[in-house]
């Protein structure tokens, strides 16, 4: 039987470790072939603050990648895939069946969510009707992603979600005095509202219940997703098992 192929772009650093290596194991663990994307061809880094936790003080328990996380993607980061990834350049919508779209709020992340290869690519998918998902800051890209036919956004007519305005603010305001604007990737505005605006209308934005709990194989409950056609999104690493299962779901109906 012929594998489902998936696509994973990445920047070269600050990818959230929790939203790259869990659905990795996921997909691994049902024989998906996986291929990985910089913009480069160098391996990926992912952000360091949450994989190690270094600086998060107090709120390290809090914010910190979940040590399933980090064990996914210590396994990950060894994997032939990962350390072997092709350029942003090097691929085209045909040899994939998916694309799955990490977040991560580094500043480093600026040249994955706004690359015009990506952008493009992402236009592809949509108009081949193949799964996207994408989660917390990864969603800035479809929402960048312009098709040349209607000149709107590939999602402008969708359902969706995405990392919560209340929750990139609330995670600045409790480090700002000592990481300044780290969790503000960009500090003029908000991945909510600049998601909202690609929109038709601001109804489409589903927010869900305000996130505490993070879910896992056993509390899938505790994630939030929303799935339009063959776009699937979600709001931060607590819905990425959720995420996971149901963009495998898509893969393969």
């Amino acid at each position: 039987m012929k594998h489902k192929k998936v696509l994973i772009p990445l920047p070269r650093y600050g990818c959230d470790p929790s939203e790259v290596a869990i659905p990795w194991l996921l997909l691994k663990e049902q024989q998906f072939e996986i291929t990985f994307i910089t913009p480069d061809g160098h391996m990926a880094s992912a952000d360091e603050i949450m994989l190690t936790g270094k600086s998060l003080g107090l709120l390290k328990p809090v914010l910190q990648a979940r040590q399933d996380a980090v064990n996914a993607y210590r396994q990950m980061e060894s994997s032939v895939e990962f350390t072997t990834p092709l350029k942003y350049t090097d691929v085209k919508v045909d040899n994939f069946d998916g694309l799955l779209l990490p977040g991560g709020h580094d500043k480093g992340v600026k040249e994955y969510l706004e690359s015009e290869v990506l952008q493009k690519l992402v236009v592809d998918f949509f108009n081949e009707n193949k799964p996207v998902a994408a989660v917390c800051h990864g969603v800035l890209i479809p929402a960048r992603s312009i098709d040349p036919k209607s000149q709107k956004s590939v999602i402008y007519d969708y359902q969706c979600t995405g990392l919560l305005k209340r929750q990139e603010l609330t995670a600045y305001h409790l480090t700002r005095l000592w990481l300044n604007d780290y969790y503000l990737t960009y500090p003029e505005t908000t991945t909510e509202d600049e998601l909202i605006a690609a929109l038709a209308c601001q109804s489409q934005f589903m927010a869900g219940s305000f996130p505490l709990a993070r879910d896992n194989l056993q509390h899938l409950s505790r994630g939030f997703i929303v799935k339009d056609r063959n776009y699937l999104s979600a709001r931060w690493p607590g819905d990425i098992y959720n995420f996971s299962l149901k963009f495998i779901d898509m893969l393969t109906d």
